[in-house]
């Protein structure tokens, strides 16, 4: 089935041997589907990144979780970041080996170090006092250290994730007192790390960090790596041309200043790079139904199953994302300003805003582009609704369920009455 709206051409039949209702029809709305192809393709266009014979890529997990993907990430040969101790526990799920999960530890309990350093899995302590948890927890052991070289860069202030402001990292100024935490706990310092923020589409921001990175490398002797750290962009408003990320440039400067430092520093160490959005976001899309339309003062309302409890970034950072429409039937004529908003009981519930789109019908299928990223894993059961299910279409075109749709009984599956037990709450009597 073509869209009457958008038309975007991705390099691979994204629906397969199916189409979007039929989906929709056997595992209900709104619905994630991925595609298996476009995935691979972004995980190889990363991993030729850099031509450097010790260069890793990391994959975000927090990006998207579900273990069908996971597998085929590790299949390219990726590795993965890990943020919780949850994290780390689906990515041994999805097959990942310890050595190929990196902690990046943002204010943790030591429950979790403890969970890491048992399954052996490194960690990134992005404090001093997370550092002298790990030393208490593991004297003696290995360790990496995230710092905040004061570059910062991202769509939107709340993934800024360096520099004046944000939470992340260590100050180098703390230098001296990471090297003095080291030696007390006779620490074996492998690795340093950081992340500029999420979602750049120009090189220069990525290239400004990994300068400001690597000189603080230069204080520490007998690295083993240093991870670059992410944010990676795609181009989220495909429809009206926006160009790609120029990963070549990228690539070609990055190179360029790794050889630089590598001759300085007097030895080859290896490069790490994470990358989370880069790599699911343009293989999935969101389904959702329009179930009804209405003017209130003036603007028109297409009133959606796609609430925030499903995808959380426009009501969360603004975010833009590109809508293609089905519709069973054929194309409405002309366009329209329309306000496309979700299910639940909040005014922020707002996917667009006065966005033109064909005139809207009740049974309208919508199909919002580039939600693989931080779409169902932002998910919740906000208003008693329940998460949708995910769908992959195998590179053979066939389509298979790889998370099946929330239920009432889940809703309430890990509840209990005030007692503590099993038994059946009683309605209060009235007057």
């Amino acid at each position: 089935m073509l869209p009457i709206f958008g038309g975007f051409t991705p390099s691979v039949d994204f629906f397969g041997h199916s189409d979007p209702y039929a989906l929709v029809e056997r595992h209900g709305s709104p619905l994630y589907v991925y595609n298996e192809s476009i995935l691979r393709q972004r995980c190889r266009e990363m991993l030729r990144l850099l031509d450097h014979p010790d260069f890793h890529v990391s994959y975000s997990s927090k990006a998207n979780a579900n273990l069908a993907l996971l597998g085929i990430i590790r299949e390219e040969g990726l590795r993965a970041d890990a943020m919780s101790l949850g994290e780390m526990h689906i990515l041994l799920q999805a097959g990942f080996t310890p050595e190929e999960i990196f902690f990046v530890a943002n204010n943790v309990a030591e429950e979790e170090l403890g969970f890491a350093l048992e399954h052996e899995i490194l960690i990134s302590a992005d404090s001093l006092s997370l550092l002298e948890a790990v030393g208490r927890l593991n004297p003696g052991g290995p360790v990496a250290i995230r710092f905040n070289p004061g570059v910062g860069a991202g769509h939107h202030q709340k993934v800024i994730t360096a520099g004046a402001g944000t939470k992340f990292g260590i100050d180098p100024m703390f230098v001296p007192q990471v090297k003095a935490a080291l030696r007390a706990h006779r620490l074996k310092l492998v690795g340093i790390n950081h992340h500029i923020g999420s979602l750049f589409m120009e090189p220069d921001p990525y290239l400004a960090g990994a300068q400001a990175l690597l000189k603080i490398a230069k204080q520490f002797d007998d690295l083993a790596f240093v991870d670059l750290g992410g944010g990676f962009g795609v181009p989220y408003r495909k429809l009206a041309g926006q160009p790609r990320l120029d990963l070549v440039r990228l690539g070609n400067e990055l190179s360029g200043h790794i050889a630089a430092f590598e001759t300085a520093y007097g030895k080859r160490i290896a490069v790490h790079i994470e990358t989370g959005r880069y790599v699911s976001a343009e293989c999935g899309v969101l389904l959702g139904m329009v179930h009804t339309v209405k003017e209130n003062y003036g603007e028109r309302f297409a009133g959606t199953d796609i609430g925030f409890n499903t995808l959380m970034r426009p009501v969360l950072y603004d975010s833009h994302h590109d809508i293609e429409v089905y519709r069973k039937g054929g194309a409405s004529a002309g366009s329209e300003p329309v306000t496309v908003v979700g299910n639940i009981c909040e005014t922020g519930d707002v996917l667009t805003t006065a966005r033109d789109l064909p005139p809207l019908h009740q049974g309208d299928l919508l199909c919002v582009l580039d939600s693989g990223a931080y779409g169902f894993a932002m998910a919740s059961n906000y208003n008693g609704r329940l998460r949708p299910a995910e769908v992959l279409v195998r590179d053979d075109g066939k389509d298979v369920l790889i998370r099946r749709r929330d239920t009432l009984e889940s809703l309430t599956a890990n509840c209990l009455p005030p007692t503590g037990d099993r038994a059946r709450i009683s309605r209060p009597k009235g007057p």
